[in-house]
């Protein structure tokens, strides 16, 4: 990757005169390179529509979106994973729950790849119209990626919309009762945390650690391990850091903590993320940034197998947020 000429930040005409290093640039200043290892995971996002509309979303996914995946897709989506020998298959969101197809998808998924993956932001799992999808994702042995961003339940629900924090809080609890999170159980539920504001997250063994005495002390909730990630500079996250007036600042902490040993982790190196109409991004945030894998536009139905080994990574400034201190894996 050749060194580039300093540019301003974003593509928004209200965004602030920032100047920034470009991220191959500091690639380049490092000595590194963003290519791909063996592709093992398929991540699957089936469409924007979310029944939550959180601030920090870098897919601006919410009750008004209409992207969904429709039934002509999945069914090429799961031809491309016969296809392939994914280790993992990785259905998110939006809400995965509200796709019309998402049983479907489930059971296939779980008859190609030794392990699924499903992402949910509980309340949508929660809702009372969707018991069902519990016991699939159990019977299934699906391992379960909650959002749960706050211990807090009006910090929680001023993130994330009112009475949510106790829907969550409910949705594991009835997780834990069918055997998620139990030791020894094998059914797998992990917390993702993100932090509310315009700030890096603290350390994530020190959260994992508060968070779990907490849930076990205040509601009898078990979990599994905690990820805390920085929040993605895309979608409404950014619009919110434009309104606020943090952007600059914000973009500028993500890019003082690149930490270069982060890259040799980095989820896109072992992962193609399928959008809901079928084409192919390095990452769901490149999927949010509209930057397709190779820098053009493959519908899954083109792809005879995974992307090969050593093909370069498509990047763009927000890729200093999976950089940043302890990376986004």
């Amino acid at each position: 990757m050749g060194t580039q000429p300093l540019q301003k930040v974003g593509k928004d005409h209200h965004a602030p005169d920032t100047i920034l290093d470009p991220f191959t640039q500091t690639l380049t200043q490092h000595g590194l390179r963003l290519v791909r290892n063996r592709t093992s995971i398929l991540q699957i996002n089936v469409g924007l529509l979310c029944n939550q509309a959180c601030r920090h979303c870098h897919l601006d996914a919410g009750p008004d979106r209409r992207e969904i995946m429709d039934s002509e897709t999945v069914r090429a989506v799961i031809s491309y994973a016969r296809r392939c020998d994914f280790e993992t298959i990785d259905i998110t969101g939006g809400a995965p729950e509200l796709n019309p197809h998402i049983v479907q998808l489930i059971e296939k998924s779980a008859a190609i790849a030794p392990r699924v993956m499903f992402r949910s932001n509980l309340s949508a799992l929660n809702d009372g119209t969707r018991d069902y999808l519990m016991d699939l994702l159990r019977d299934h042995r699906a391992a379960i990626v909650a959002s749960f961003p706050s211990l807090n339940d009006t910090q929680a629900d001023a993130q994330r919309g009112k009475g949510l924090f106790k829907k969550s809080i409910q949705a594991l609890q009835r997780l834990n009762a069918l055997g998620y999170g139990q030791e020894g159980s094998g059914l797998e539920l992990d917390l993702v945390s993100n932090p509310a504001g315009a700030f890096l997250p603290p350390s994530q063994e020190q959260t994992e650690k508060r968070f779990r005495e907490v849930l076990k002390r205040k509601w009898g909730i078990q979990f599994n391990q905690l990820f805390s990630f920085a929040n993605v500079p895309l979608g409404r996250f950014r619009q919110w850091l434009l309104q606020s007036g943090n952007l600059e600042a914000y973009l500028k902490k993500l890019a003082t903590n690149f930490n270069p040993c982060a890259i040799e982790g980095l989820m896109c190196r072992t992962l193609v993320s399928i959008s809901w109409d079928g084409y192919l991004y390095d990452c769901d945030f490149n999927l949010a940034g509209g930057l397709p894998m190779g820098g053009h536009r493959t519908h899954v139905s083109e792809m005879e197998g995974p992307p090969e080994p050593g093909s370069p990574i498509v990047v763009g400034d927000h890729c200093y947020t999976c950089t940043a201190g302890s990376g986004f894996t």
